[in-house]
C-alpha cells in the first residue's frame, strides 16, 4: 500500500512539474466581433477580407480601418526548475535535512507490538471506590 501511495504521489509531483512548464500560444482571428478562426499551433487563417492598400497610387494616403483584427494569447511556463541546495543558508539547509528526516521517520513502524506495561499486573482491589464514592458513569 505505501508503495502504490508512493508512486502516485511522484506521478502527480511529475505532473505538476511538467504543466508548470508547459507554455503554449492560441491565436485568434476576427472579423469584425465574430470569431472566425482560432490555431493552437500557428496562426490562424485569414478571412480574407482585408483590405487591398495600392502600392503605387498617392491618391489613397488616408487608410481605412481594418474590419479584420489577429488576437494572439500567449501564456508562458516557468524556465528556471534547477534549484541548487547550495544556494541555502546553514540554517535552511538543517531545516530541511530535520524536516525530510523527521518526515521520513513518520510513517516507518514498529517492528513487533510493544507494550510498556506487559510485566506490571494490576493493583489488588481491597474496596470497589466508585460505589464507596457513588460516582457513576453515565
Amino acid at each position: 500500500m505505501k508503495r502504490v501511495l508512493f508512486q502516485i504521489s511522484s506521478f502527480l509531483m511529475a505532473l505538476v512539474v511538467l504543466f508548470s512548464t508547459f507554455s503554449f500560444t492560441v491565436a485568434q482571428h476576427y472579423c469584425g466581433d465574430d470569431l472566425v478562426d482560432f490555431s493552437f499551433f500557428g496562426q490562424a487563417e485569414s478571412c480574407g477580407m482585408e483590405i487591398q492598400r495600392p502600392s503605387d497610387s498617392h491618391k489613397h494616403n488616408l487608410e481605412k480601418k481594418d474590419c479584420c483584427d489577429d488576437v494572439t494569447l500567449s501564456i508562458s511556463g516557468q524556465h528556471d526548475l534547477k534549484l541548487s541546495f547550495e544556494k541555502l543558508s546553514f540554517e535552511q539547509q538543517q531545516f530541511v535535512v530535520s524536516f525530510v528526516y523527521s518526515y521520513l521517520n513518520l510513517f516507518e513502524g514498529l517492528q513487533e507490538n510493544i507494550v510498556p506495561f506487559n510485566h506490571y499486573p494490576p493493583p489488588l482491589l481491597v474496596k470497589d471506590i466508585q460505589i464507596l464514592d457513588q460516582t457513576f458513569l453515565i
